[in-house]
Order: C-alpha cells, then sequence, then structure tokens
C-alpha cells in the first residue's frame, strides 16, 4: 500500500481534476443528492478525505464530521475549503487503524476508499468499520464502477482476484494502483454478517452496512 500512499499524497494539487469528467456530472449530482440524507443530524467519521470534495457534502446535515486522511497534503487542500453547517475537523490517521481515532460516530463514510483494499483484507477492514460505528448506526461507502472507456484499463490482475490500474501524474510519472470493482453480490458476501444496501449509478455504487 506505500506506493498507492505516495500516489495519492503526490496527486494532492491535482486530486480533483476527476471530477470534471463530462460524462460522470449527472451521477456526481445525484451522489451529492444521496449522501445528506443518510449522515442528516449524525456524528460522522469520514476516511480517506483526500481534499475534502465530499466533506463539503457530508456537512451540508451532519452534525459533526471528524475528516481523516493518511496523507498531510491532501488535508491541507481541504482545510481551505467552505464547509457547513455541521462542525468540521481534521485529523491525520491510518484508515488500517480506526481504533487510534478518538470520538464515537453514528454514521462511517468513506469515498473510494474501499476499491483501494486488497481482497485479502477486505472482510477485516468491514469488521474494523462495523466496529467503530455506534449501534444503530451506519457505514456509507461510494466507489466506482468499472466503465469501459471512461476508467483506467485494468493493466494487471492477481490469483487473489486484486485488479490493478496504471497511472500517470501530470509530471509524467506513472505508477500502479490497486483498483478493485465489486459486484453486489460481491460486497454483501464481504460484510456479512452485516445487513448490505447497495444502489448503482452509472459510473457510481453507493453501498450502506448497518
Amino acid at each position: 500500500m506505500t506506493e498507492l500512499a505516495d500516489y495519492y499524497r503526490d496527486r494532492a494539487a491535482e486530486y480533483d481534476v476527476i471530477y470534471a469528467k463530462p460524462e460522470r456530472q449527472e451521477d456526481l449530482a445525484r451522489l451529492r443528492a444521496l449522501l445528506p440524507p443518510l449522515v442528516a443530524g449524525k456524528s460522522v467519521l469520514e476516511i480517506a478525505a483526500g481534499t475534502g470534495y465530499w466533506t463539503t457534502a457530508l456537512s451540508t446535515s451532519a452534525r459533526s464530521v471528524l475528516a481523516t486522511d493518511l496523507n498531510d497534503e491532501t488535508l491541507a487542500i481541504a482545510r481551505t475549503r467552505s464547509y457547513g453547517p455541521g462542525d468540521v475537523a481534521f485529523r491525520t490517521a491510518d484508515a488500517y487503524d480506526l481504533d487510534a481515532v478518538p470520538g464515537t460516530f453514528e454514521a462511517i463514510f468513506a469515498g473510494f476508499f474501499w476499491s483501494h483494499v486488497p481482497r485479502a483484507d477486505v472482510r477485516r477492514f468491514a469488521q474494523a468499520l462495523r466496529r467503530r460505528v455506534e449501534p444503530g448506526g451506519v457505514v456509507i461507502l461510494v466507489d466506482n464502477r468499472y466503465v469501459e472507456g471512461s476508467n483506467h484499463p485494468i493493466t494487471r490482475t492477481t490469483e487473489d482476484g486484486d485488479t490493478y490500474q496504471t497511472r500517470r501524474l501530470s509530471d509524467g510519472r506513472t505508477f500502479e494502483v490497486l483498483k478493485n470493482f465489486p459486484t453486489a453480490e460481491q460486497f454483501a458476501a464481504d460484510v456479512a454478517p452485516g445487513e448490505a444496501g447497495w444502489t448503482d449509478l452509472t459510473y457510481f455504487w453507493v453501498a450502506t452496512i448497518s
């Protein structure tokens, strides 16, 4: 996962370019409408918040959002955005060490991180999410569907079923990035015995664990 962390750290300044793709604008608008009702009035732990793009949507209805990320470089950009009316705070944190994050949370949100979790770790990661959310709370996940021509091509598949893409930064450097594209059925099996909800959009999916 070191190369993944390096990639997102070095991509910080161009992180949000992905949200400018014309064909994805309708889906992005739908996501920004779907998320606020799911976190309305709740204390939210956001994992891999990046530059705060999704934090802005969560903070419109959440009581509070603790936006975390492994990289200070992306959080530095997140701190420059406008949020509210919910309280927003930031903290450097490892998504694989959520027990180190203080506080109690009625909702956990992870945008575009589930796809970066290796297949061998996904059940353990799901259990860690469920442990950190309060009883009766909800885990909310958003990620990409694979759409030919809109996503980076898959360049390698491992025996465990992990798929990889080759990503290029504006300075020409390339990184091999883990990017999995689960089905609804695979996701439900991975998060069992939690109850899974799943909604497909054209380019994205939204899932809940309760």
